[in-house]
């Protein structure tokens, strides 16, 4: 993966903390990708990169996904543990 040009959006406060936890994982986001259809969230490599970037929006049907396939809680995922 390239590294980000610009800096994160504004959209959500999830972003960055998805990037940090898949990357201590050891995750691609290919493989991140492949997690989230398995926990039924299908979304395009573009939209979990404006995720990570915080330049998307993420829906509270989205977030339970996310945390499924990263193994975390939502409290984590918000900041909180």
């Amino acid at each position: 993966m390239k590294p980000r040009k610009t800096p994160p959006g504004d959209k959500n406060i999830i972003g960055t903390r998805v990037t940090a936890i898949r990357k201590a994982k050891g995750m691609k986001q290919k493989e991140f990708l492949a997690r989230l259809q398995t926990a039924g969230l299908d979304i395009s490599p573009t939209s979990l990169s404006r995720l990570e970037g915080q330049d998307r929006l993420v829906q509270d049907y989205e977030l339970l996904a996310i945390a499924q396939a990263l193994e975390v809680t939502v409290a984590e995922l918000l900041g909180s543990k």
